[in-house]
């Protein structure tokens, strides 16, 4: 890594702060990955079609694999490892796991974070708004509707 191709990322991941450089063209997914060893954030498309590498930032989904990480800079980022810190986020894992809503794993990241974003908004959501909540998800493996049920119960 050229280090004049290079900025300085400063912004908070999973409640710790986190200042490296970066190449300036380089997507969040990258820097989650290849520089912080975060790998529970996976790449599934690389086009921000599947939300397999759903990360929350600042409130809000993202897919990481088209999200530059310049614009993550001063940021708070939630990732999968991070979800396990926080025990209201660590229920929706454990949500997931009670209802069968983890087959392969290879979604779950995504979805269970776009789960605590969509029940941080609406915390009773119905299962036509969790369907909704989720859609930017992709699963090849359950079928939609035990991941439905897993947030349904939280609510």
């Amino acid at each position: 890594m050229r280090e004049e191709n290079c900025f300085t990322l400063k912004c908070e991941i999973n409640g710790e702060k986190v200042e490296k450089a970066v190449p300036e063209d380089a997507s969040l997914l990258y820097v989650l990955r290849e520089i912080l060893h975060l790998t529970g954030t996976k790449e599934g498309c690389g086009e921000g079609e599947c939300g397999a590498c759903t990360v929350v930032v600042d409130g809000k989904n993202v897919n990481s694999c088209i999200f530059p990480a310049i614009q993550a800079q001063g940021s708070r980022i939630l990732t999968i490892e991070g979800v396990e810190k926080d025990p209201r986020l660590a229920r929706i894992q454990k949500a997931f796991v009670d209802h069968g809503a983890v087959q392969c794993g290879f979604c779950s990241p995504g979805m269970i974070l776009s789960a605590s974003v969509l029940l941080a908004e609406n915390p009773h959501p119905t299962s036509q708004e969790i369907r909704r909540g989720l859609s930017g998800n992709t699963c090849r493996c359950t079928g939609y509707q035990a991941m439905v049920d897993a947030v349904k119960s939280l609510g």
